[in-house]
């Protein structure tokens, strides 16, 4: 492509700043529009903006100059430009979608007030505005409900206990972290939340969202037990965000369809991020959406032989109680299949625990909790899908520092 190119990204989230940041540095102009008042951040790091560790200064990205604050209400294809809810209208020759992903928000009874908006003391927890919302409201004492156990929701929970608040977990799966976490170290989990105060309902609905005044006062669950709550945190998941992609008419099945280019069903739209399906993928991850918005660089910047051929990502989650960081790492399959074998080591006295699956000489999966100085070693030689040496290479990985 030539310098002259108009690149426009929609979306000023991590995929979005570092496209254009790259793009910057390989002599190609963009445009970048960004939805939020707020300078661009880290979203991956917004926990510890609520838990009061970081100030929302620490979590900024460092944004390009070319930064459009508003909100693009829709694409048009055929002239090729985009309309802002300002009316202005801003040209495109490549037009990248970054527009991330939306909070769920679960199907409950008095979620919503009759003007469709959430109660007071209700909040999502995935922009800047949710996280200050929270902090404003959040005191030592305040009765807190989380509602979800997956990794958002275990971060909340951490971050308001943090800020002193009696809070309660509810989740609707048998364990914590089930998508990521074989049972041990779910187990774990729940018992570094337990210590810092959390009390943990798992295999648990919740029914019902009970208001007085406009406020929020409980959460009813499908048993009919009540929680009293000041404060109620949905922390149910994300699903991407394709509303002015379905309404260009672009192909959207579980998010937007990209090929190996990053190239969406219209030839001059390409998406990144949380947005995207790639290979029937969606993966919601900060990993994939930076490994997209590097080979898009690469792409528009002319390099016609870069492709993006998927994402081995691997969730670290570091928890901070009131003594040691209590830290974990889960990659690939955490579950064997029948055949595979597995490698466990566990110290309950220090709270460490280890386990490998390794499926014909190769390392498909692990989950580590508890001092984490190996997490390199093995996440290489499973991105690697090498064979593994015959020499017991994987005890020595499990017990040493490995490099990382």
């Amino acid at each position: 492509m030539t310098s002259n190119t108009r690149v426009v990204v929609i979306g000023a989230g991590l995929a979005g700043v570092r496209l254009a940041r790259r793009l910057g540095e390989l002599g190609t102009p963009v445009t970048l529009i960004g939805e939020e008042e707020h300078r661009p951040y880290n979203r991956v790091l917004l926990a510890e903006v609520l838990a009061g560790r970081y100030s929302p200064d620490v979590i900024a990205l460092p944004a390009p100059a070319e930064l459009t604050r508003g909100r693009v209400t829709g694409i048009d294809r055929e002239v090729r430009a985009v309309h802002l809810a300002d009316g202005s209208k801003i040209g495109y020759d490549t037009l990248v979608l970054a527009t991330g992903s939306n909070p769920v928000l679960p199907p409950l009874r008095g979620l919503f007030t009759p003007d469709h908006v959430l109660p007071e003391g209700v909040h999502a927890f995935r922009t800047m505005d949710d996280c200050l919302g929270l902090s404003k409201a959040v005191r030592a004492g305040t009765k807190a409900v989380v509602i979800g156990g997956g990794l958002l929701g275990v971060s909340a929970a951490r971050a308001l206990a943090q800020r002193g608040a009696q809070v309660v977990l509810a989740q609707q799966g048998e364990r914590l972290m089930e998508r990521q976490l074989d049972p041990s170290a779910s187990k774990l989990v729940q018992r570094h939340l337990k210590d810092l105060g959390v009390e943990i309902h798992t295999e648990c609905r919740v029914r019902d969202v009970r208001c007085v005044g406009g406020a929020v006062r409980s959460v009813e669950m499908h048993d009919g037990y009540a929680l009293d709550a000041d404060l109620v945190v949905l922390a149910c998941g994300v699903h991407p965000r394709v509303g002015l992609a379905q309404v260009a008419g672009l192909d959207v099945r579980k998010g937007i369809v990209v090929d190996d280019e990053l190239r969406t069903s219209d030839p001059h739209i390409r998406a990144i991020g949380d947005c995207v399906q790639h290979d029937g993928q969606v993966y919601g991850l900060a990993t994939p959406a930076l490994e997209q918005a590097e080979t898009l660089a690469e792409l528009i910047a002319g390099d016609t032989n870069a492709r993006y051929t998927g994402t081995r990502s691997l969730t670290r989650l570091t928890l901070v109680g009131h003594d040691s960081p209590f830290d974990l790492a889960a990659f690939g399959e955490t579950e064997p299949r029948p055949g595979d074998d597995v490698v466990q080591l566990a110290d309950a006295t220090r709270g460490t625990y280890r386990k490998v699956v390794v499926r014909d000489d190769r390392l498909v999966g692990g989950v580590l909790v508890g001092e984490l100085g190996t997490v390199g070693a093995l996440a290489r030689a499973w991105e690697g899908a090498e064979p593994l040496p015959d020499d017991g290479p994987l005890l020595h990985l499990l017990t040493n520092d490995g490099g990382s």
